[in-house]
Parts: structure tokens; C-alpha cells; sequence
């Protein structure tokens, strides 16, 4: 469209739009086309939205007991963890840092034989780390203090066990003898805290000892296995990581929670992105239905788009008549799909409980997920590339019908006129 359209190619596409007795199912074909467009861009909307709160979600649970990266030695042990300490707190970005030791084994009580991943903190520390988001259903930190064998397990692993606070576990620990070999050490603690992460892996397999416990069981004296950090921003961690590794050197290693938790959130963008053309082809389909009702009016207008040509009408003129008529359907679409999904999805949080209580069920239980309410965390750029692409391709969708009203020919138009 080389010049403007004009305000008879407006008027002309526009009344088109409206319904006349014989064409009212070329208008109810219309009405669904827009329907359709309005629907998918809302759903798009509203499920990314909805994705996009889960992925939160589960960001913060991960990193709810393992902070945004660590820094170790190359041989994955830590000496002078102090300096290291006091060294990366001076990195812009990083709030807090504490150091651990982690170490893998068994916890045995009379009931049960579970294996166990344990990680030995410094109590003030790491409530500095972990402290702002772990929940702790008995106990707290403090209950950790220097060789008091004292023992925090996740909600699930003292379930499993069958044990309460002050009751007694063993646990079977390897570790590396002088001769290369392993040796097996066991230690008797007391429960004295149960948190709950709300992950899996944290919850039935992680427990919590004082670092003092950790290192003298694998008898490593003043080393750590790692000190690991939070960041002011979560999404900043691997640029964070990035400049540790350069301020350090090549005799120690970082990594960060992007790359520890890599297949969890591959799996959430898989997701995302399968959802994304599943319900594209919501949008597709309203586009052919626009292309369908454009060609049945332009077959149904034959006789009046020859006249408009006899009248000095180019090819070019009819061309924009029909795209200011399948635009208008498009876009009208569009933009209650916007509107309709930017509302859903800020909203979802107070819709989805008035659904479960009208039909009387929930719809994540807290004894099957780990999340029962659903999350949706509605993102701008979302939203502008569904309205971009929607709009182009209803836009796009326009174009044939159009070309084809362009190419009818007056004189055989009304031959019989």
C-alpha cells in the first residue's frame, strides 16, 4: 500500500463488516474468526503467565537451601576459607557468603535405612545465606552448636525415619583413608530441627549439621568444601560467578545455580514452548477463518467491487477496501485477547480458589504437589510478542482475499447484470 488509505476505502471496508439478511453467516463466520483470535492470545497469555509463576517458584525453592553459587578449590576442597570469605563480600552484588562442608552417607534409626546428604554450616552465617527463605516447621539454626552432635533433617527424611526432636540417629559417613581406601566412620546425633523446603531433593534426603561435626567426621581441620554466595539479584549470579572465577584464578572453581539446576529449568522452557504452539494453532485457525469469510464476501461482492471499479477504483484501491476489513476483525481480536489474558493472569491467584470451592475440589492438592496454589507472574515481553505476532499474522491472513477482490474483472463481473 504505496499511499494512505483514503476515507472511501475506509468507509467502504467498514461497512462491509456490518451484517445484511443474506450475509449473516459470512458475519457469524466473522464473529467466531474474531472469537478465536481473542481466545488464543488470552490462553497464550494466561498459561505463559501461569508457566512463568512455576518457574519462579521453583527458582526459589531450589535456591532456597543451595544460594546462587559457590566458590571451592580445584580439588573441590577449600583452605583459608576466611580470606576467600571476605574476598568475594567485596564483589558488587554479593550480600552474604558462608561457608559449608557437604559430605554423602547413610542416617539409620531403628526404623529405617535412608541416605543422606549432609551439609555442615556455621549457624550465624547461614542464616544469612538460606535463612531468609527456609521454613523451619521445628527448631531453628542456633540449635546447631559446635561438636553438639546436634542434627536439623528435612520434613520428609524424618518422617521416613519415624523420628521427633531429641530422638537419637546414626550416621554411617565414608571417608578417604591414608592409603587411598575408605573408611567408614559412624556418628551418633540428636534430632533437634525439621525444616521444609518444598523440594524433593531437599526435603527427603538433606539434614543439616555445625560445620565443626561435618569437619571432623571427614577430618579436613580448618577446610571447607566450598563458600557459597547470594547475590542481590538471582538473575545476576552467573555474571557474579564470572567475576569471582577471575578475581580468584584458575586454583579455584565457581559455578552458580543456572548450571546445578541446568535440567530443571531446560525441562520449564521445553514446556513453555510446546504450549506456546499448541495454542498458537488457536490463533491459526481464527486467521483461516478470516481468510474464509473474506473470500466468501469477496464472492458475495462481486457485482459491487465491479462497480466500485467502473467508478475508478484500481486494483490497488479494492485491495486496501478488504484489508481495512480483515485488519479490523484481527485486531479487534487482538486487543480483547490482550485485555481479556493481562486481566486473567493478574487475577489468577483469586480466580483459581473461587473455581475450587464453586466445583468443590482442588486443583493441585498438598498431598500430591509441592505447590498448591497456582503461581502466575505476568511478564510485558510476553505479552508484546503475542500481540506483535497475532497481529501479523491476522494482518497476513487478509492479504489473499484482498488480492483476489483486486483481480476481479468488471466486464464478466456484470456480463449478466
Amino acid at each position: 500500500m504505496r499511499r494512505m488509505i483514503n476515507s472511501a476505502e475506509l468507509f467502504v471496508g467498514l461497512r462491509y463488516l456490518r451484517a445484511k439478511r443474506r450475509t449473516r453467516f459470512v458475519s457469524f463466520i466473522t464473529l467466531i474468526s474474531l472469537s478465536g483470535i481473542a481466545l488464543g492470545v488470552a490462553a497464550l497469555i494466561v498459561i505463559l503467565s501461569v508457566m512463568n509463576g512455576f518457574e519462579g517458584e521453583l527458582r526459589d525453592r531450589l535456591l532456597s537451601m543451595t544460594a546462587h553459587g559457590y566458590v571451592t578449590g580445584s580439588e573441590g576442597e577449600l583452605d583459608g576459607w576466611s580470606q576467600v570469605r571476605d574476598e568475594m563480600m567485596r564483589e558488587t552484588g554479593v550480600v552474604a557468603a558462608a561457608p559449608y562442608v557437604q559430605m554423602e552417607g547413610m542416617i539409620r534409626t531403628n526404623r529405617s535405612l535412608n541416605p543422606v546428604l549432609l551439609n555442615g554450616i556455621l549457624p550465624d552465617q547461614e542464616a544469612l545465606v538460606s535463612g531468609r527463605t527456609i521454613n523451619f516447621v521445628e527448631g531453628d539454626f542456633d540449635v546447631l552448636t559446635a561438636d553438639s552432635r546436634s542434627i536439623i533433617l528435612g520434613r520428609f527424611l524424618a518422617i521416613e525415619l519415624g523420628v521427633r526432636i531429641g530422638d537419637g540417629v546414626v550416621l554411617l559417613i565414608p571417608r578417604p583413608a591414608g592409603d587411598g581406601t575408605l573408611e567408614s566412620v559412624l556418628e551418633r546425633f540428636i534430632v533437634r530441627g525439621v525444616f521444609d523446603a518444598g523440594i524433593q531433593d531437599h526435603d527427603s534426603k538433606l539434614a543439616l549439621i555445625h560445620m565443626n561435626d561435618a569437619a571432623r567426621i571427614l577430618a579436613l581441620g580448618d577446610r571447607v568444601s566450598a563458600v557459597r554466595f547470594v547475590t542481590d539479584d538471582v538473575m545476576s549470579a552467573p555474571h557474579v560467578s564470572k567475576n569471582l572465577q577471575a578475581r580468584f584464578g584458575a586454583d579455584f572453581s565457581t559455578s552458580d545455580w543456572t548450571i546445578e539446576n541446568a535440567s530443571y529449568f531446560r525441562a520449564i522452557r521445553l514446556e513453555k514452548m510446546m504450549m506456546s504452539i499448541l495454542l498458537s494453532l488457536i490463533i491459526g485457525v481464527a486467521a483461516f477463518n478470516i481468510v474464509a469469510s473474506l473470500v466468501m464476501v469477496v464472492t458475495d461482492k462481486t457485482g459491487e467491487i465491479a462497480i466500485l471499479r467502473t467508478l475508478g477504483m484500481g486494483p490497488a484501491d479494492v485491495v486496501r477496501v478488504f484489508f481495512i476489513q480483515g485488519a479490523v476483525i484481527g485486531w479487534i481480536g487482538v486487543i480483547l485477547g490482550v485485555v481479556a489474558g493481562v486481566l486473567l493472569a493478574i487475577n489468577v491467584p483469586t480466580i483459581v480458589p473461587a473455581l475450587e470451592h464453586f466445583f468443590g475440589f482442588q486443583i493441585m492438592p498438598g498431598d500430591v504437589y509441592y505447590v498448591t496454589q497456582i503461581p502466575s507472574t505476568l511478564e510485558a515481553q510476553d505479552v508484546i510478542i503475542i500481540a506483535v505476532t497475532a497481529f501479523i499474522l491476522t494482518t497476513l491472513a487478509t492479504l489473499y482475499p484482498a488480492r483476489r477482490a483486486a483481480h476481479v474483472n468488471p466486464a464478466i463481473a456484470l456480463r449478466y447484470e
